[in-house]
């Protein structure tokens, strides 16, 4: 497969919400997604972040400490969340060298598609929450930056140039 290009912040794309997949069959975007996810290296990429303004993003949170866990979520939805948060410093692909506080709940559940078509249901805690998170963000034109308030986000992009 190939190495798509990525979108930068500030890019318009990315704060764009994202249409539905609607039974597409994106295996071979799913195939690129994955490349460029790993050449980047990423643990998370949404198709916003690659110009496919579409609701889709993939994910594996391991692989960087040597087992893969590749997953596609299409037309992904947070059915719960629980009621504990915590904040940590995300970085972003379209964001490089950015690091940006973010306050998220530490456990979802996930209604989606997989890459196939094929319903699934899932909860998730720690990273993979966190992750999840962050790529629904992008679907819905979100960044790391939206969380915070305007004058936190204008202190961190003092000095930031887009690649």
């Amino acid at each position: 497969m190939s190495v798509l290009p990525l979108v930068f912040y500030p890019d318009a794309r990315l704060a764009q919400s994202c249409a539905a997949v609607e039974g597409e069959d994106l295996c071979g975007l799913i195939a690129d997604m994955f490349d460029t996810m790993y050449a980047a290296p990423g643990r998370g990429l949404a198709g916003p972040q690659v110009g496919v303004m579409k609701r889709i993003f993939v994910m594996d949170c391991t692989w960087k400490e040597g087992t893969k866990t590749p997953m596609a979520f299409l037309d992904p939805e947070i059915i719960a969340a629980g009621a504990e948060n915590d904040t940590l410093d995300e970085g972003c692909l379209s964001i490089p060298g950015l690091m940006v506080p973010v306050v998220r709940p530490t456990e979802i559940t996930v209604r989606w598609k997989d890459a196939h078509g094929t319903a699934q249901e899932q909860s998730f805690d720690g990273f993979e929450a966190r992750c999840i998170q962050h790529e629904m963000d992008h679907l819905d034109g979100r960044v790391t930056l939206d969380h915070l308030s305007e004058a936190a986000s204008a202190d961190i992009l003092k000095g930031y140039e887009a690649p």
